[in-house]
């Protein structure tokens, strides 16, 4: 059975609990393997190949409101908190997967690449990119 997109939502820690980000329209994990290639004298005329190391990223999509004034919705977390944790550093993520045996994937990241849009007459939206650090695992390293 196919997983509605609607399940995986991508949340960030505050120190005490995740946070979700809040409207996306979008979010995706993407995960790369360098490939090591060798030729030698050993095989000639043949490419070995080899797995290397493994990296990630992260990017959403999601329309901006306010999740860090008074009256503001600070169980979630939009640009504005984003913004936040970008300016101290790595941070911790947890993003659902809409599996029962594996409900989350948890890592380490950096928050690279933060975009506010804001057109005339218009919904204000947000972009973000994280950057892995480290591996993503099933179980949440915090506890």
């Amino acid at each position: 059975m196919a997983i509605n997109g609607d399940l995986i939502i991508l949340s960030v820690y505050d120190g005490a609990a995740y946070r979700p980000v809040a409207c996306l329209t979008s979010n995706s994990l993407s995960e790369t393997t360098n490939v090591l290639e060798s030729v030698t004298k050993c095989n000639p005329g043949e490419t070995l190949k080899t797995k290397g190391t493994r990296s990630y990223n992260i990017s959403a999509e999601g329309e901006y409101i306010d999740t860090t004034s008074a009256g503001g919705q600070t169980t979630l977390a939009s640009h504005d908190y984003l913004k936040t944790l970008a300016d101290a550093g790595n941070i911790n993520w947890r993003m659902a997967t809409g599996l029962a045996d594996n409900p989350f994937y948890y890592g380490e990241a950096i928050i690279t690449d933060l975009g506010l849009t804001a057109p005339a007459n218009e919904i204000t939206t947000f972009s973000a990119t994280l950057e892995g650090s480290g591996a993503i695992v099933t179980t949440d390293p915090l506890i």
